[in-house]
């Protein structure tokens, strides 16, 4: 649909999460907040059982997503689950909210939920459910608290002030290409059409970054591979800097001039999704594999699996020539890590287009607490080809 295409995809937006108790009234507070009924409401406590993304406009936060969670004090046996599934979003969140109901206020349980938020670093605040406008004695030392009526639709307004003054300090981000062009500079984008492709249309990491250049007044020129030599003959002057896909890094390496700037659009994902410096050590570990060691390559998204894909068939290829080891390679596609690491070496993540960059930042974290180096397609495949220490990011 037409809609779908202009809205700003989900791993672009500002997550915040929404966790509480059963019926503290976390789906009223998205209702409110959103100005649509898109959250079910019910009295009756479980309503809400898996996570519920709603995106929307908040200014000058801009897009952001609000994240519906299952009650936290459900300890049924199919709650327990529900529960983890609802924490398993705080590695995703840039912020959360506590929803706090009066009637069935649990101290120790709400400060167990402040502990949690607050040890991953996640800015939060609480807002207190004053049911039908009766007001609460519940306090909140040091913690910015919100005390309002969830169903009166007038004090909405309040509460998405409250929401934005979270991030009255917001952490300061990488940028994609900023750093690595000037305004009017012609930038050249190597990129393949083939059957990885989706038909008719760009995937998103080439979306964002042809859109972040004309942001920076960026001349944008694309082709496809068999095109590059023709284009660079038909420039007077020279790019600034050459994007590709890194699936033809050694490719295009081969064809540019080895003064001309180059990197990827996975190089890029790398860099704005994590610590691109951390991706690039552990790029360095390929050297170090040895007979019957394994390696995890990691998609973030699920897709069917096509001829020459590029983590089941291409990286394993390269992986495998390079290093000449017998080496054992699994994938796993997926957001949520539910396997053991402790058997691996190595582990590749994909670009991560389409989660943010706190759910990267918090699966880095992850591996590093496990031992496991954890790195990236484009580094990965710019370091087997020899041309890593050239790549611009």
């Amino acid at each position: 649909m037409i809609s779908e295409i202009n809205q700003t995809p989900k791993a672009l937006r500002t997550h915040i999460g929404v966790f509480g108790d059963t019926n503290a009234g976390k789906s009223t507070f998205i209702n409110a907040v959103t100005g649509q009924n898109i959250a079910l409401t019910s009295p009756v406590a479980g309503t809400t059982t898996d996570p519920v993304f709603k995106p929307m406009e908040l200014l000058p936060v801009g897009p952001v997503v609000f994240i519906d969670t299952a009650g936290l004090d459900d300890k049924s046996e199919l709650g327990c689950i529900r529960v983890e599934k609802s924490l398993e979003q705080l590695n995703i969140c840039d912020a959360a909210i506590i929803i706090v109901n009066p009637q069935n206020y649990n101290e120790k349980r709400t400060g167990e939920y402040i502990k949690l938020i607050s040890d991953k670093k996640i800015p939060f605040m609480i807002v207190v459910n004053q049911l039908n406008g009766e007001k609460s004695d519940i306090k909140f030392e040091k913690i910015k608290t919100v005390y309002a009526d969830l169903h009166n639709k007038e004090e909405a307004e309040k509460i998405k002030q409250s929401i934005i003054s979270i991030f009255d300090k917001p952490e300061s981000e990488p940028v994609l290409t900023a750093d690595l062009v000037k305004a009017g500079e012609t930038v050249l984008l190597v990129m393949p059409q083939d059957i990885q492709a989706p038909k008719g249309r760009l995937i998103l990491p080439q979306v964002q970054t042809i859109r972040d250049l004309l942001d920076n007044k960026c001349i944008v020129i694309s082709v496809t591979p068999e095109n590059l030599q023709s284009a660079l003959s038909n420039l007077k002057n020279p790019p600034g800097l050459v994007i590709t896909d890194s699936q033809i890094f050694k490719q295009v390496d081969e064809i540019i001039p080895k003064s001309m700037r180059l990197t990827s659009f996975s190089v890029l994902m790398a860099k704005i999704k994590g610590n691109v410096d951390e991706f690039i050590n552990a790029a360095k570990v390929i050297d170090t594999l040895r007979d019957g060691d394994k390696v995890l390559i990691l998609e973030s998204c699920a897709h069917h699996a096509l001829d020459d894909d590029i983590a089941r068939i291409k990286i394993p290829k390269l992986l495998k020539k390079y290093t000449e080891k017998n080496i054992q390679i699994d994938n796993f596609s997926g957001q949520d890590i539910n396997i053991d690491l402790s058997e691996y070496k190595l582990a590749i993540h994909c670009g991560g287009c389409m989660i943010n960059r706190k759910a990267m930042l918090s699966k880095q974290r992850i591996f590093a607490e496990n031992g496991i180096p954890l790195t990236n397609f484009g580094i990965c495949i710019a370091y087997i080809n020899g041309i890593l220490e050239r790549v611009c990011y």
